[in-house]
């Protein structure tokens, strides 16, 4: 059994939709959900679930990410965890903490990388005239979402969207799709999952 810990910086739902799946005879359990938002909601969820919880806030070392990446190591290392899940956590990890969990560290991004890395996936994808957007789950490299790509799902753009409805959309498809990655890769399957 896989071992997992998820970081989250909001109300985690794609912690949720990844806490629901593992279940019964999926490979993986999670062990730990942590935070750099001692009041982000996600914590409160993952309690909820009867996950351990802990949150190292980010604010409080400035600049120095060094620092904070040392505190929030603590709790992972001591969870002895396997596979490292980022789920909305909104910090750019440095090189060297990404090295240490190299080939074991998921993210999922509301794009269909290699298109939009970063923020404001969504408005991007509607000013380009994109006729699909969708999200994208990736292993985590030094470089931002850059990662080998482990599965997309696809989502339609419609007439009159806005980058909310998209969102709301792609949203749907990321609790699909993070899960069932997940699940391949902690049976050591990395053939990217593809979803319509």
């Amino acid at each position: 059994m896989k071992r997992v810990a998820i970081l989250i910086s909001g109300g985690g739902s794609n912690m949720l939709a990844l806490l629901r799946a593992m279940t019964g005879d999926h490979p993986a359990r999670a062990v730990l959900v942590a935070s750099n938002d001692p009041g982000a909601g996600g914590l409160t969820k993952a309690r909820a679930q009867g996950i351990p919880t802990a949150a190292v806030d980010h604010r409080g070392f400035g600049r120095d990410r060094a620092a904070f990446e040392a505190e929030l190591l603590k709790p992972i290392l001591a969870a002895e965890l396997d596979i490292l899940c980022l789920a909305g956590f909104m910090r750019v990890l440095t090189p060297d903490f990404v090295r240490r969990f190299e080939g074991r560290m998921l993210n999922i991004h509301p794009s269909l990388l290699p298109k939009y890395p970063g923020l404001h996936t969504h408005a991007r994808a509607l000013e380009a005239g994109d006729a699909e957007a969708g999200c994208t789950v990736h292993e985590v490299t030094a470089e931002l979402d850059a990662g080998p790509i482990l599965g997309q799902a696809l989502v339609p753009i419609l007439p009159g969207d806005t980058p909310e409805t998209l969102a709301a959309r792609v949203l749907v498809q990321e609790h699909r799709l993070y899960p069932a990655v997940l699940r391949r890769f902690a049976g050591g399957d990395r053939t990217p999952v593809m979803l319509g």
